[in-house]
């Protein structure tokens, strides 16, 4: 296996992977309290989730696979050559599994919170990646809102979308060689899913609906906590209807 030509490359390398760590392993907050606080998960794309944590589950064990089976960095040395180096580094195995956690605790609000009348959805089960972020944008477009959806969460993640890239790219240029984009194109494509479909859910909070804060959700949260026995319209006009005939009744 292949070492490090440059030692400030090396450093390098290790800092933009763990800004790149902090910066997803952070995004999972906002979301996880915004939810807290709201006691619902309304205005939170349900398949978006679902998705996400079949893309975090296949990343943890694509991160763990080579980064710890001899058997399975020699068939990647067997294909690639014994002079590349392992594009899995330990902060990948770190956010993955991180990951995996908060959509776990993500699932169970899930679960436990008011979901109004939101639920996943039968495609949700077996599309993965790219539909992931094309749920939330297209949800968003549908409400014309971003309300209930952590921008925060987004912002994190789309910077380390950026740092995982720039990692990728700081090894390349100390090896000389670009074989490692290859070898990882999971971490490729996952930078770049994630760079381009954050871009997008950003565009749509700061740009298209920026004044859409809080109207959706607040009539949403106002239909869910309404008590059972409130009369509704229809309600009202049986008992209007029966107290016209019981009137009729009377004057006969």
């Amino acid at each position: 296996m292949a070492s490090w030509n440059s030692f400030p490359l090396e450093v390098t390398y290790q800092v933009l992977g763990w800004l790149a760590f902090l910066s997803w392993a952070i995004c999972g907050y906002p979301q996880i309290i915004l939810n807290f606080h709201r006691k619902s998960v309304v205005g939170l794309n349900l398949d978006y989730e679902i998705l996400n944590m079949v893309k975090l589950w296949s990343y943890l064990i694509y991160n763990v696979s080579l980064f710890f089976s001899s058997d399975i960095q020699k068939q990647y040395f067997d294909k690639y050559g014994y002079g590349q180096m392992i594009p899995v580094a330990a902060n990948d195995v770190a956010f993955s599994t991180h990951a995996v956690i908060l959509n776990l605790i993500i699932l169970s609000q899930i679960a436990i919170y008011e979901c109004g009348t939101q639920k996943f959805s039968k495609f949700a089960i077996t599309i993965v990646a790219v539909v992931l972020f094309s749920a939330a944008a297209l949800m968003n477009f549908m409400r014309k809102s971003t309300d209930g959806f952590s921008i925060g969460s987004i912002l994190l993640d789309f910077s380390g979308g950026i740092f995982n890239f720039s990692q990728m790219v700081v090894q390349s240029i100390d090896q000389g060689s670009w074989m490692n984009f290859c070898g990882n194109i999971g971490k490729v494509m996952i930078s770049l899913v994630t760079i381009f479909y954050d871009s997008i859910l950003m565009f749509q909070h700061y740009v298209l609906y920026p004044d859409n804060k809080g109207v959706i959700t607040s009539k949403i949260y106002e239909e869910i906590k309404q008590p059972l026995n409130s009369a509704t319209q229809i309600d009202e006009q049986i008992n209007g209807s029966v107290k016209s005939s019981d009137l009729s009744s009377a004057e006969v």
